[in-house]
Parts: structure tokens; sequence; C-alpha cells
């Protein structure tokens, strides 16, 4: 049983986490599920409240490390550590990268939001026409923020993953295309929990996810989140133009 608990309370815009208890290398997965939890709601930000939480294996701050990356990927939203004790602190600035801290909750609370991240986002029905919509709302983002570049690449990973989802979960979807700093992001979210496994090359199978592999092969990366009731499929494009 894990020796640590992870509390979720929306304030405002943003989320805050209180992680109370002891963090190791057996209790850091429940760290991560629910910091993957808050992001897959895209809030304004996640500030984890540290103030309760004791470290017992150093590796185990390592977790907040792959959360914070994980959220610069996908969806942008910025993880603002708060009021951790000492020696988590200096684990966190000795060598688990760069992030935002804070030394308390108000603060992190209260911290001047990022800029807005600019968004095209839609509801697609499970049918047909999904794809085509997708790709048509691809081509509107690059035109508007010019990508030309990209809107063949990520027509084809967007068409693909609204398709997976069509046929696959058969359920309501929410896309939503995002440019990021360094990437253009696409996500997919759909109300079924079965994750989508890529397929070996020379699979025959007609039941498996064959258009994985376009999207594996033409985006930089790309993954799932689990969410409430459902999933989220994400993939990124870089915007620099590699071919210039």
């Amino acid at each position: 049983m894990s020796a640590v608990r992870c509390d979720i309370e929306p304030i405002g815009t943003r989320l805050l986490v209180r992680v109370e208890g002891e963090l190791s290398v057996s209790s850091a997965p429940t760290v991560r599920a629910a910091l993957l939890k808050c992001l897959v709601e895209e809030p304004d930000a996640v500030v984890v409240d540290l103030t309760a939480t004791v470290v017992t294996e150093p590796a185990a701050a390592s977790v907040f490390l792959a959360a914070s990356r994980q959220a610069a990927l996908w969806p942008g939203t910025p993880l603002m550590l708060a009021a951790p004790g000492p020696e988590l602190a200096r684990l966190l600035t000795s060598g688990y990268g760069r992030m935002m801290m804070h030394p308390s909750v108000e603060q992190a609370l209260t911290a001047e939001p990022a800029p807005r991240t600019p968004m095209i986002k839609d509801t697609l029905l499970p049918v047909s026409g999904a794809a085509r919509h997708a790709r048509e709302l691809i081509t509107a983002g690059c035109d508007r923020w010019d990508l030309p570049h990209l809107t063949g690449p990520a027509s084809v990973v967007a068409g693909e993953l609204v398709t997976n989802a069509v046929e696959h979960a058969q359920t309501i979807i929410d896309f939503r295309l995002t440019l990021g700093r360094r990437y253009l992001i696409i996500a997919v979210r759909d109300g079924s929990t079965a994750e989508p496994v890529l397929p070996p090359p020379a699979s025959a199978d007609p039941a498996d996810l064959r258009g994985l592999l376009l999207v594996n092969a033409m985006s930089y990366r790309w993954g799932v989140l689990p969410a409430n009731g459902g999933k989220v499929v994400w993939a990124t494009l870089p915007r620099h133009d590699r071919s210039a």
C-alpha cells in the first residue's frame, strides 16, 4: 500500500495537489499518477504542496522532473513546487533539473500566470467525417500561425488519431491543437480507457492500429495519458522547419 497521499483541489484556474506522507520509489507512481491526472484537465498551472512530504529515498524525487517534462511536452501547463522541506529542496536543486519552486503555497497560487497558449479546439462526433474536420482545423491553425510546412504532416497525424478514436473508442472526441513555444501539439481525448499500442511494422492484423505507425514516424513524440472516463492521445511536431 502506498505510503503517500495526494489530494487534488481546484483553486481558481489552478489545481493544488497536496502530497502528504513518505515519498519513496514505491510510492512515487502514486504521485506521478495524480500529477498526470491534473495535466489532462489543462489548468492554468499545477501547484504541488510539499509541506507534508517526507523523502525516504532520494531517487524518488525525480518523479517531479518527469512530470514537469511531460507537462512541457503536453499540454504546456506549468508545474510549480511549493514549500519543500530542506532535504527535498536540496534534492530538487542539486540534480533533478530546473523546476519552478516557491517558498509557500500562497506564493505559488498567486504567481503571475503564464501567457495563454494559442489554441484551436472542437468537439467531434464519432462519425466518418470527423478525421476530415480535424484536418481542416489543422489547415486553419497552420495558416493562422504561419506554419505552412506543418500542414501536411500535422494533418496526417491528426487524421490518424481521430480515426483511431472513431473506430475504437466510438465516443465523443475532444480535439485540441495548441501552438507551443517549440512544438505544435495535437491532442485527442475520447471516452475509452483502452490505450493504443504501436503495432509491429510487419503486422497484417486488421485490428492493429496501423495508423499509429504514421503518427510515430511523423511526430517528434507522442503518448497517452489517462483521463477521467477515458484517455488523451497527444503528439508533437517541431515548429522549426528542419528542411530549411
